[in-house]
C-alpha cells in the first residue's frame, strides 16, 4: 500500500468502525440465520445465476465469506453507503439480529471442517502482478487473498471476475444514486487504475483458489 494510501488508512479506521459496530457485537447464531435467507438464496443460491444491474455479471459468491464481511456489508446498505435498490430493500427489512445470524450462517455454508485454507497465491502475469503491487491489495486481503488482515475485509480468490469488476468500478462511481460504493480506502485504489486495469485485476483475482462459494438452493430444502 502507498504511502498516501496508508495514511488514509489510519485515519479512517476511527471513522468506519462505529459504522459497523453495533451489527459486529450482535452475537450470530447460524441455525437461525438458515431460517431467514429466503430472500437470499433466490440469488445467492442458485449456481451461476446473473444479475443485470449495473450491468450483467454474477452475483458474488457469499458462502464461506467471513461473517464479520458479510454483516458490514449488509449494514452499508442499510445506510446507502453502498448503492444498490435491491440489496438495500432486502438490507431495510432485516433487524440487527438478523443480520448477525444471516452473516453467521454464511460463514458456515458449504465449509468443510478441516479444509486446509489456501496458501500463498500464484502470481499470474507480470502486468496482474505488476497492478496487485500498486493497489497494496495483499496488505489488506492477505497474501492468498483468502485472509484479510480485518475480518470486515472481504476474502476475494476464486470470487467471480465479472462481478469484482463491477465492484471495483463502483468504488470509482460518484454522485450516481442509483451506483456506487462510500469506502474510501478502496476507492483510493480503484481510483489510481483504468477499467481495463480492473478488469485485468478482477481476472487475476478470480482465476485464484478460494474458500468463496455458491451452495445450490436446493441444499436448502
Amino acid at each position: 500500500m502507498n504511502k498516501l494510501l496508508l495514511t488514509t488508512f489510519v485515519a479512517l479506521v476511527a471513522h468506519v468502525t462505529p459504522l459497523t459496530a453495533s451489527a459486529q457485537e450482535i452475537k450470530g447464531d447460524a441455525q437461525a440465520g438458515e431460517k431467514k435467507i429466503a430472500l437470499c438464496i433466490g440469488c445467492h443460491g442458485i449456481v451461476g445465476y446473473q444479475a443485470s444491474f449495473p450491468e450483467i455479471h454474477k452475483v458474488p459468491k457469499i458462502s464461506g465469506q467471513g461473517a464479520k464481511f458479510v454483516a458490514a456489508s449488509l449494514v452499508a446498505y442499510k445506510k446507502g453507503e453502498r448503492k444498490h435498490p435491491t440489496m438495500r430493500g432486502i438490507a431495510d427489512a432485516l433487524s440487527e439480529q438478523d443480520i448477525a445470524d444471516i452473516a453467521a450462517h454464511y460463514e458456515t455454508s458449504g465449509v468443510t471442517a478441516g479444509a486446509a485454507a489456501p496458501g500463498k497465491a500464484a502470481d499470474g502475469s507480470s502486468k496482474a502482478m505488476e497492478l496487485v503491487a500498486k493497489g497494496g491489495c495483499v496488505s489488506c486481503h492477505g497474501d492468498s487473498f483468502s485472509k484479510p488482515i480485518d475480518p470486515t475485509y472481504p476474502k476475494i480468490a476464486g470470487q467471480h471476475s465479472d462481478y469484482l469488476f463491477v465492484a471495483l468500478k463502483a468504488y470509482k462511481t460518484e454522485g450516481n444514486p442509483m451506483i456506487g460504493r462510500g469506502n474510501a480506502i478502496m476507492a483510493g485504489v480503484a481510483k489510481q487504475f483504468t477499467n481495463a486495469e480492473l478488469k485485468e485485476l478482477a481476472n487475476y483475482l478470480g482465476s485464484l483458489p478460494g474458500e468463496l462459494k455458491t451452495v445450490s438452493q436446493s441444499k436448502f430444502k
